[in-house]
């Protein structure tokens, strides 16, 4: 079974971190280079990578900071290294990937060679989520039916590839529709391509049509990757979430989110920061600006689902009502 391309999208090499530019990409194979960990932090926050990807651009991030500072005295290497994943932490709030996995490598160091010890811990760190994503991949694959169509949403990155590898392993025929999820089209550009490479012929909609899509029969089942869930069973993920979700539960169609699991720093919804980025990202896109001179734009580009709305979130222990979502945990 082949691995899509965007399974692999950050390098580490010796002196820097390659990151494939996901805001081209399928029309452009570009790679950005990043030879600091700050100039990583901006990859991430100028959307170079997203969903999965600033995880793996992070760990090898703190790799490049551990190297810069690994000759320094102990002390003040801890302390760059720290200040460097603060920075990290700062670029996107509202996915946890980063603070957890900035934590993973800081939790593990020793006495030792500093550099030596991070990149053991990031590539351990990268490794875990490849594995638990496969575990929530099977959970999520158990809940949709043989030839079922699937609703998706955004981007879901490795939670949806671990899901299509286990529906393909379990025999299961799917076909897919895509929202093209304004404004930098991840679902139209990503999750189709990946599907395509998967061997499927995705169906693409507008995000305008999610709910005619559901109310008409298009599709059986809504399936969406979460960048946070609190332990009370909200469901935060990209804008437009909240929509496909309300949709779902009118039709009676089952809305799943999948996450590894939920965030026990995050009791409510009111313990998320929700993003809010640059307003005029939305009067474009790829670069083409889209609305009339004179408009203004308005962007939190996550919103939040309530426990109401989800049939089941799927973790990496399985798949539970938002009720019980903690005991994920």
């Amino acid at each position: 079974m082949n691995t899509p391309e965007l399974a692999n999208s950050v390098r580490l090499t010796g002196d820097a971190v390659e990151i494939l530019d996901r805001r081209v990409y399928p029309f452009e194979r570009r790679w950005v280079r990043c030879t600091t960990s700050d100039e990583v932090a901006q990859a991430i926050k100028d959307m170079v990578t997203q969903s999965s990807g600033p995880l793996f651009a992070t760990t090898a991030a703190m790799v490049l900071a551990a190297r810069a500072v690994r000759h320094r005295p102990r002390d003040l290497a801890l302390k760059e290294l720290r200040a460097a994943g603060d920075r990290l932490v700062a670029t996107r709030p509202t996915n946890n990937h980063i603070r957890d996995a900035v934590a993973a490598i800081l939790a593990e160091l020793r006495e030792g060679d500093l550099a030596e010890q991070v990149e053991a811990a990031a590539a351990a760190h990268d490794q875990a989520y490849r594995d638990r994503s496969a575990a929530l991949g099977r959970h999520a694959a158990g809940l949709l039916p043989d030839g079922s169509t699937v609703l998706t949403h955004c981007w879901a990155d490795y939670y949806l590839i671990a899901t299509v590898q286990a529906a393909q392993e379990q025999g299961k025929y799917l076909e897919f529709v895509c929202t093209e999820t304004r404004p930098y089209l991840q679902g139209a550009r990503l999750t189709a391509a990946t599907l395509v490479e998967m061997g499927y012929e995705p169906t693409l909609i507008t995000d305008g049509m999610a709910a005619a899509a559901l109310a008409n029969g298009v599709a059986d089942v809504a399936l969406v990757a979460a960048d946070r869930v609190t332990l009370d069973g909200h469901v935060i993920n990209k804008v437009g979430t909240l929509g496909v979700a309300l949709a779902a539960n009118r039709f009676g169609l089952p809305f799943h989110a999948l996450v590894q699991r939920p965030d026990p720093q995050a009791p409510t919804p009111a313990d998320v920061v929700i993003e809010h980025r640059d307003p005029d990202e939305v009067l474009h896109v790829l670069g083409v600006r889209t609305a009339a001179h004179g408009v203004t734009g308005h962007y939190p580009a996550f919103d939040t689902t309530p426990p109401d709305l989800v049939t089941r979130i799927v973790t990496e222990k399985g798949a539970f009502r938002p009720e019980n979502v903690k005991e994920a945990l």
